[in-house]
C-alpha cells in the first residue's frame, strides 16, 4: 500500500514516515499543499495523510479539489481541535480526523480501517448500479447521481449508502453498520453512524425533498422501496 504524507512540520512528517515504513507501507511525503495535490492527482496512492495548515495551498482546499476527481481515503491532521474545524474537514471530504499531538498507534489503527474499506486497485471490478427512485449509485466508478445531478460523498458516506442500498427493506442495527462502514477495530466516536446518516440526509433527502433513509427507533436504519 502506497501512502502520501502532506505535512509541513518536518519532524512530524519524518516520524510518521518512519513508522509507516516500519509497518511495511510505501511512503512519499511533501511539505507543500500544491505539490501534495499534484502528487495525489497524478500518483498511485491508496491513502493520503493531510495536514490542514500548509504553505501555498491549505489542506481543506487540497481536499476540496481532490474530491472532484478522486475518492481516495484522506486522514486529516491538524493542531486545531475546535468542533467547526473538524466539521469543515469532514464536509470537505475527509474520511477521518486526528488532532495533534496524537498517538502513532491511533493513526495506524485509523489507516488500517480506511484501507480495509477501500477496494485495492487490483480488486476494482465492474458492478451493477444500485438505485432508489431517481438516485443511482455507480459502484465501480464510485459516482452517485440524482437525475442529472452528481452528489459528492465522502468515502464513509458512500460506503454507508452502498450498504443500505444493498440491503433494501432490511433494518440494519447501528452496530452492524459501524462494523461494515468503519471496521470491527474502529477507534472513535460511537455515534458516527448517526452523524453520517445526518450528512446523507442533508446532501440527498433535504436537497431533493425525498425520504430515503428511515430511522427504526432503538434499532438502526433502513432504506425501504
Amino acid at each position: 500500500m502506497n501512502i502520501l504524507i502532506v505535512e509541513d512540520e518536518e519532524k512530524i512528517a519524518r516520524f510518521v514516515e518512519l513508522e509507516l515504513l516500519h509497518e511495511g507501507y510505501q511512503v512519499q511525503k511533501t511539505t507543500s499543499g500544491r505539490e501534495g495535490l499534484l502528487l495525489a492527482e497524478g500518483g498511485n496512492f491508496d491513502l493520503m495523510i493531510l495536514d490542514v495548515m500548509l504553505p501555498e495551498l491549505n489542506g481543506l482546499e487540497v481536499l476540496r479539489r481532490l474530491r472532484k476527481t478522486s475518492q481516495m481515503p484522506v486522514i486529516m491532521l491538524t493542531a486545531r481541535d475546535a468542533v467547526m474545524d473538524k466539521v469543515s474537514g469532514l464536509d470537505a471530504g475527509a474520511d477521518d480526523y486526528l488532532t495533534k499531538p496524537f498517538a502513532i498507534e491511533e493513526l495506524l489503527a485509523r489507516i488500517r480501517v480506511a484501507l480495509k474499506k477501500r477496494p485495492s486497485r487490483e480488486e476494482v471490478k465492474e458492478e451493477g448500479a444500485l438505485t432508489f427512485g431517481a438516485l443511482r449509485m455507480d459502484v465501480a466508478r464510485r459516482i452517485v447521481t440524482y437525475e442529472k445531478d452528481t452528489i459528492e460523498l465522502t468515502f464513509r458516506e458512500f460506503e454507508l449508502l452502498k450498504i443500505l442500498l444493498e440491503n433494501k427493506n432490511i433494518v440494519l442495527s447501528r452496530d452492524t453498520l459501524l462494523e461494515k462502514v468503519c471496521g470491527y477495530d474502529y477507534v472513535g466516536e460511537t455515534n458516527v453512524i448517526d452523524v453520517y446518516v445526518r450528512y446523507l440526509r442533508t446532501k440527498i433527502d433535504d436537497l431533493y425533498g425525498i425520504k430515503m433513509i428511515q430511522t427504526v427507533r432503538c434499532v438502526g436504519y433502513v432504506i425501504r422501496e
